[in-house]
């Protein structure tokens, strides 16, 4: 039998490494470098602008092994979009309103939430995906709506622990079947207004220089309405 050159041992032993999957313990080291190469690509040149060859090139990584975990493009995007709210939302998880009262304790909400906005990525990946909107709907309708459940339900539990901190002065809104209802209230008073001025191009100084006088403002309006029950009565409840 013939004996193979050892040159072409050395190419086919490289190949093998290169096919073969990564072990257990890399494959989320994978993940991380492809998300993070895409993430920058992404809000480099947006969706249409993003090249596979360049988010394979940065993240070290095969167009094989990235569309083993990805099908698509537009799948890659959402997988980044989730992965930093995830992220933001994470450092809620322990996170216990302060404050003596109930004004306090949503007003330090408020501006927590708010500063978690315009911190990092998150406009800039919302902006990617609204400029996307008429070539791919269906990937900004299921980013938006993936993002807005995640972060409501975040408020929404954070709201409900300010809220029973005040057993004595309990508020209609805050009860369990009406929470969904009054946490989209807050986020439409206070959290949205300071996401479309952000999107639009205002500078992330000036509006954090805002915050308090906003959201000072946006709770005493929000909670005029809750002790008034306006906010049960305008959802029907």
């Amino acid at each position: 039998m013939a004996t193979m050159p050892a040159r072409e041992l050395r190419v086919r032993g490289r190949r093998a490494v290169r096919v073969g999957r990564p072990p257990r313990e890399l494959a989320g080291e994978v993940d991380a470098r492809i998300l993070d190469a895409a993430r920058r690509v992404f809000l480099e040149r947006g969706l249409a602008g993003a090249s596979m060859d360049e988010i394979a090139r940065l993240a070290s990584a095969g167009k094989p092994t990235i569309y083993a975990r990805f099908a698509s493009k537009q799948a890659l995007f959402t997988a980044v979009v989730m992965r930093n709210l995830a992220a933001a939302t994470a450092r809620f998880e322990d996170h216990i309103p302060a404050g003596e009262t109930i004004d306090e304790r949503l007003a330090g909400l408020g501006v927590t939430v708010l500063h978690w906005v315009l911190a990092g990525d998150t406009i800039g990946l919302m902006r990617v995906a609204i400029s996307e909107a008429p070539r791919f709907p269906d990937l900004a309708t299921t980013v938006h709506r993936m993002a807005r459940q995640r972060a409501e339900e975040t408020v929404a539990r954070l709201l409900g622990e300010a809220a029973q901190s005040d057993a004595g002065d309990a508020l209609p809104a805050f009860a369990p079947e009406r929470l969904a209802a009054t946490t989209q209230f807050f986020m439409g008073l206070i959290v949205l207004p300071v996401i479309v001025r952000a999107l639009f191009g205002e500078k992330p100084k000036v509006l954090r220089a805002e915050i308090g006088p906003h959201v000072a403002r946006g709770v005493a309006f929000f909670l005029a309405a809750c002790r008034g029950d306006g906010v049960a009565r305008t959802r029907g409840g």
